[in-house]
């Protein structure tokens, strides 16, 4: 539970995601490990291994009495959406704040996923962003200020992870760092999950 206002039902803070397999988790790690090595690299949060996922869809506070229906409308919108082949590939930043690893394979059926994800919030009622082209991304690491990270991007430019089938939607809860200890991570759990295509 995440909503402090007593007047308010509890809402947790959610999203839709794809998770990679152990198997594509463990190439990443072995991919990033030399990128430590790089000048700057102390100066980057560096997102963990248990938090690496594609977002689809980020839903923010979600109200407890919303949940229901954005669970039934997601896992509507995993069976309706067909396993499709993924893997991870490359790498790039948005400017100076966050490096991430790209994806190839499925990538038409990983954004109609997302678009399906997106939908089913904006049905079950709930505030969403103006709807922008899915990016797919997996976040390696974040910036406290404006960095150079292309030396790390080219770094990982030529990975190729191996491929895998995606099978599953998932609902991720996120619980922000609250101990104030420097460096603490976001903590995730899958709340829900969906096999795809029924």
């Amino acid at each position: 539970m995440s909503s402090r206002d007593p007047g308010r039902p509890p809402a947790q803070r959610l999203f839709a995601a794809v998770l990679p397999p152990a198997r594509a988790v463990t190439e990443l790690r072995t991919a990033l490990a030399p990128l430590h090595a790089l000048p700057g690299a102390p100066d980057l949060r560096w997102t963990g291994p248990e938090g690496w996922h594609f977002t689809l869809a980020f839903y923010g506070e979600v109200p407890e009495d919303a949940a229901p229906e954005l669970e039934a409308r997601l896992e509507r919108a995993a069976r309706r959406t067909e396993p499709f082949p993924l893997r991870l590939h490359g790498a790039g930043h948005f400017g100076g704040r966050a490096l991430w690893a790209g994806a190839a394979g499925g990538l038409d059926t990983l954004r109609l996923l997302a678009e399906r994800a997106d939908a089913a919030a904006r049905r079950a009622g709930l505030p969403m962003e103006e709807h922008r082209r899915y990016t797919p991304h997996l976040t390696l690491a974040r910036s406290r200020g404006a960095a150079d990270l292309r030396p790390f991007a080219a770094a990982l430019a030529g990975f190729e992870g191996e491929r895998w089938e995606t099978g599953e939607l998932a609902l991720v809860r996120s619980g922000l760092p609250v101990s104030g200890v420097p460096g603490e991570r976001p903590r995730y759990a899958t709340v829900r999950a969906w096999r795809l295509g029924g």
